[in-house]
């Protein structure tokens, strides 16, 4: 199944690579900095990406760290994975956090995150008086073991 998503390019996002899948069954598409930066060891930005998208309706993207930043570096998209609403027309921004012990520099057109879309199901809360019963029940935070 392919979902078309409309994207709009903004001033600052051109000539950049739209996002865009780098192997064949990668989930996540890689998402590029349009602005350079150095992010300290522990500052967090919102780096610009030079443009927005009009997401289906049903759907959300999800912003992801890239493994390979987080790994060698400790660079990491915070609240990951995050959400981008398909009512949401701004631009997309990513929000990264060092938390290595070195600066790490950012250069326009370096690869940031990841952006994996997916359905969404709409929910509704129905309030009660008792939950039913589970083996676990309100065992949580490490319960289950070390």
């Amino acid at each position: 199944m392919t979902l078309t998503i409309e994207i709009k390019r903004l001033p600052h996002g051109n000539g950049l690579p739209l996002p865009a899948y780098a192997t064949a069954h990668a989930a996540g598409m890689d998402v590029v900095a349009a602005e350079a930066l150095t992010l300290a060891p522990g500052a967090r930005h919102a780096v610009a990406t030079g443009f927005a998208f009009a997401i289906p309706e049903g759907h959300e993207v999800q912003v992801r760290s890239r493994s390979g930043l987080a790994l060698k570096h400790g660079v990491v998209c915070l609240n990951a994975p995050g959400t981008i609403d398909a009512d949401y027309r701004g631009e997309v921004k990513v929000i990264l956090a060092n938390l290595g012990s070195e600066p790490f520099a950012i250069a326009r057109g370096d690869r940031i995150a990841q952006l994996v879309p997916a359905a969404v199901t709409a929910a509704q809360f129905a309030e009660v008086a008792e939950l039913d019963e589970t083996a676990r029940g309100a065992g949580g935070f490490g319960s289950t073991g070390v």
